[in-house]
């Protein structure tokens, strides 16, 4: 039965993805938000609820190292492996405002995480800071950009009057049909997520996993697979702005709004495993995006790759020491 939900999940998120995405252009469109916003906040938000929904439940029933376990591997899922395998199958080349506005967002909400996790628990005050936070920057995205947009629809209009009033005619003629598609993109991958993750954590428990190793890698793998299948559908259709806006908003919003929810409702504990080992490697894949994004014109096939062997090597790691725990605590038992 376990192997049903999995499966089941995975198909649910791939069809949930396509709608996703064209119910997100359709809007972006109708409203005058570029695709890049659009990433950054209704699909990032989305596709980010699955991590919500986990890190509260497991936050209330006492299970902490899931909660932060979740969100960080799951940051270091979006951009190492979700990123890395997006751009194996189309290039991105990066807008600007990703590497002067995104990219420093995430690394301050990464700064923030750490800071407040470093003395092993987020307070509720830390929470509140978060979600602020996060709440001021979603509002001043989308106002800039709609800003932007009309100007640029503005000057474009001076050239062909006509052109734009039969694109703005058709976009219009269909608002409440991308509406229906963007809610039920969403609404299949909560369920889709749901699944998939139930499924995920009920095989890995089977095979003796700890608590710590499921959240870093099942669960957080399992949270991003909504990433995974939005951002490669973007890709195949072109929208490489939703691609990379959503994973950076995703992590923004893991940490502003999934950590800060979370220890507003219930303060989060965090283990030393990880403040000693995940968080670095949360923090070195943020960094190492920056150069990613600026050197060359595109995050190409060859930078995919890279990402996609660090996170190979992260698994790895977390692999042997695995093996090496286990190896210990045979050791003990026989010296008893």
């Amino acid at each position: 039965m376990m192997y049903f939900w999995l499966i089941l999940g995975l198909i649910t998120l791939i069809v949930a993805g396509e709608f996703l995405v064209r119910g997100a252009v359709g809007i972006a469109k109708r409203f005058h938000i570029s695709t890049l916003v659009i990433g950054m906040t209704v699909i990032s938000f989305g596709t980010s609820a699955p991590e919500l929904l986990v890190c509260l439940d497991a936050a209330m029933s006492g299970h902490p190292e899931i909660a932060i376990g979740n969100v960080v591997g799951s940051n270091i899922a979006n951009i190492a492996l979700v990123l890395g395998l997006t751009v194996l199958i189309l290039p991105i080349v990066v807008d600007r405002n990703s590497k002067r506005i995104d990219w420093p967002m995430m690394m301050l909400a990464t700064i923030l995480f750490t800071l407040f996790a470093w003395d092993g628990e987020i307070q509720r005050y830390e929470g509140i800071i978060l979600f602020v936070l996060l709440v001021a920057f979603t509002y001043w995205l989308i106002r800039n950009s709609r800003r932007k947009t009309k100007k640029e629809l503005a000057a474009a209009a001076i050239e062909s009057d006509e052109e734009e009033d039969e694109e703005i005619a058709k976009v219009k003629d269909k608002p409440i049909l991308s509406v229906g598609y963007l809610l039920l993109g969403l609404v299949g991958l909560f369920f889709g997520a749901e699944w998939l993750v139930h499924g995920a954590i009920d095989i890995a428990t089977y095979f003796g996993m700890e608590e710590r190793i499921i959240a870093v890698t099942v669960v957080a793998f399992g949270t991003s697979v909504p990433e995974l299948i939005t951002s490669g559908m973007a890709a195949l259709k072109g929208e490489t702005d939703i691609s990379i806006g959503n994973l950076i908003g995703s992590n923004v919003f893991n940490i502003m709004a999934v950590i800060g929810l979370t220890s507003i409702v219930h303060p989060i504990e965090v283990s030393d495993a990880i403040i000693a080992s995940d968080l670095w490697w949360m923090i070195a894949i943020a960094v190492g995006l920056l150069p990613l994004m600026i050197i060359g014109k595109k995050i190409g096939r060859f930078k995919g790759a890279l990402l996609l062997g660090t996170y190979i090597a992260y698994i790895a790691i977390l692999v042997i020491s695995i093996m090496n725990s286990g190896d210990a605590d045979i050791t003990a038992i026989n010296n008893l």
